[in-house]
């Protein structure tokens, strides 16, 4: 596959130490490339080390527009006894999910007093260019970057050589929050400063994701995690409860798909759109827009191999639409949605999903903690 960036910079990506409390985040001193491609009118944000070819990137995340946000951290913004980050960081969230990513400039420091966290114009206008193509905007990349005048405060007189940035780690969060950044990893909780974009995902949190080998070992974790106090769920219409986009993260999901057997492989593919099986066999030769037939569809599924299949669906739970979708279900089951999508799914909870004695709909985090209880509920009973 020929792979033609639409932009690419130095950046370095950042790691994230869950074996200990604080998470640790460390910058990775590995020389690498930000860059941006488009494929079948979707958008990819990847990073790969330098010396590997485009097409094989360590992080390749298919962009959903409008989803993702990529913005500097302001360590201002944070509280005095955060730890400052040494370099100057960028942050990649999404309004589906509370999932971070953290980058750090490579480029040497473009201000005069050297001021490792100075972002200059060119540095503000790249990531200005990269929040506009994960919008969907059209971007005239060459043009946008000419236009920067770096003449304030810059010594640097074009000089791209790289400049490597110390590991930054992690000081406790008094709220006692897990998962993605730790607090004062760069300069305060990531998370915190993105609370504001999530829009969606507002009444969200984050919950501790373990690597269940069964659905309903996977709740009973989550369960115990947020008993526990250990998990970071932010404050809703009654009782605190996190999205499923929090609950169902690849570290959760991914090893299930890989672990499972090949009868509930098939079963999970049949809740996908017919077209994804077909465009996974490239089988459609004819008109892309044609509703596939049935024949289609089952000649695509026994094309198959168990391990594409595999693929297929570790693919489909990574992507920021199945994340976003999960988002939009959390929502409609806070906004008092319950009752009907538990009946659609045929998952049985509590009261049907209504307050004890009333007519009256569960709402905010009870309802979706009911739904969690039912899917477990409904899954044990299964087995």
């Amino acid at each position: 596959m020929s792979v033609i960036p639409i932009i690419t910079f130095k950046a370095g990506i950042c790691d994230i130490d869950h074996s200990e409390r604080p998470y640790k985040i460390k910058a990775s001193p590995r020389p690498g490339y930000i860059y941006l491609y488009s494929e079948d009118e979707l958008l990819h944000f990847c990073w790969r080390e330098r010396s590997a070819p485009a097409d094989n990137p360590d992080l390749d995340l298919v962009m959903v527009p409008t989803d993702g946000h990529f913005v500097p951290y302001d360590p201002k913004a944070q509280p005095s006894r955060a730890i400052k980050p040494n370099g100057r960081v960028f942050v990649l969230k999404f309004l589906s999910s509370s999932q971070r990513h953290l980058f750090y400039l490579q480029s040497k420091p473009q201000g005069r007093t050297g001021n490792p966290r100075w972002f200059s114009p060119r540095d503000l206008k790249i990531g200005d260019i990269v929040d506009k193509l994960l919008q969907g905007e059209d971007v005239d990349v060459a043009r946008e970057l000419a236009s920067i005048n770096n003449s304030n405060n810059d010594d640097r007189h074009g000089d791209d050589d790289d400049e490597a940035m110390e590991d930054v780690e992690g000081s406790s969060d008094p709220r006692g929050g897990s998962g993605g950044a730790g607090a004062g990893a760069t300069g305060g909780d990531v998370r915190e400063e993105g609370e504001g974009a999530r829009e969606g995902g507002a009444d969200g949190a984050r919950a501790a994701a373990g690597g269940a080998s069964d659905a309903a070992t996977a709740v009973r974790n989550f369960l115990n995690s947020l008993q526990g106090g250990g998990s970071g769920a932010s404050q809703g219409d009654g009782k605190l409860y996190p999205l499923l986009s929090d609950l169902l993260t690849p570290p959760v999901t991914v090893p299930m798909a890989r672990q499972a057997e090949e009868e509930q492989v098939d079963n999970l593919l049949s809740f996908l759109p017919p077209s994804v099986l077909i465009l996974s066999q490239q089988a459609n030769q004819g008109d892309s827009t044609a509703e596939p037939t049935a024949a289609a569809i089952q000649a695509a599924r026994e094309a198959m191999s168990l391990g594409q299949k595999k693929a297929l669906l570790e693919k489909v739970l990574r992507s920021p639409q199945f994340h976003q979708s999960l988002a939009s279900l959390t929502m409609a089951i806070r906004d008092g949605g319950l009752p009907s999508i538990a009946d659609a799914l045929s998952i049985k909870v509590k009261n049907g999903g209504y307050l004890r004695g009333s007519q009256m709909p569960l709402g905010g985090g009870d309802a979706v903690e009911a739904f969690v209880e039912g899917v477990k509920k409904t899954v044990q009973e299964k087995q």
